[in-house]
This record gives C-alpha cells, structure tokens and sequence, in this order.
C-alpha cells in the first residue's frame, strides 16, 4: 500500500476539499489514456491498491500504469467503545485528497478497448464517478 515514509505531523485536522476544479494533476502527463475524477471525496490508499491491481490484472503484461495520485494526509480512528474525550485517535490509514478534473491513473502502450475496460474496472473499485479521456482530447 501507498503511505508517506515520514511525515511533519503524525496527526492533521479533517479540513475539507473546498469547490471549484483541480488546478493541478489536471493534465495528462505520461500515457495516452487516462481516468480522471469528476467528484470531490477522499480516497484511501487500499482504494488506489486496489484499483491498480484491477487495471494491472487486465492488461496481463502489456502497457504502463502511472498512479499520479498520492496518499499523503492520516486519518485518525478511536478505538470501539471509547469513552468521549481523552484526546485524538491515532493514525489508521492516509488518504488522498481528489478534486473534480484531477488525474487519476495514466495508461500507455496497450489498445484503446484495453485500457478502456481496464479504467473501467479500476473506477469500480473507486468512491468518485469517473472519466475516460485520451490524449487527443486535451
């Protein structure tokens, strides 16, 4: 799984992904195929694993896959049946923090239908809806 080797800070406030569109990722960079977010929403780095082994797995051993997203924030947990106060949770997971129009996954060296039904079985695993773009339309 995807995680920061060290962090500044163990633990970070929530915050919130504020509106408008991605101003960066927002490209496509690497590849000629890509899937790009069309929601704002946190997703996880077991959920970015999983999508990567989804796309990998169809493609057998052709093409590339470039994850340009990374889970950098930590999310804190209490543990069950915790009584309230006595301070934060400490970190169980880090997340990735996606606006609408950020690239995803980038793809390369494989057949369009390929990396089509590949994106698509990679947006499955995924908490935001989903675009397929190429290259061309940039």
């Amino acid at each position: 799984m995807l995680m920061p080797s060290r962090t500044k800070y163990r633990k970070v406030r929530k915050g919130r992904i504020h509106g408008g569109t991605a101003s960066s990722l927002n490209q496509l960079a690497y590849g000629r195929f890509a899937l790009v977010s069309q929601q704002s929403e946190r997703i996880t780095s077991r959920q970015i694993e999983a999508a990567r082994q989804a796309m990998t797995r169809h493609v057998k051993r052709g093409g590339q896959i470039w994850i340009r997203i990374f889970p950098h924030t930590p999310v804190t947990r209490k543990p069950q049946d915790v009584k309230m106060g006595s301070g934060k949770g400490n970190p169980e997971f880090f997340v990735a923090k996606v606006k609408p129009g950020t690239v995803l996954f980038e793809m390369d060296g494989v057949a369009e239908d390929v990396a089509r039904e590949a994106m698509r079985l990679a947006a499955h695993k995924l908490p935001v809806k989903t675009l397929f773009t190429l290259k061309e339309d940039q």
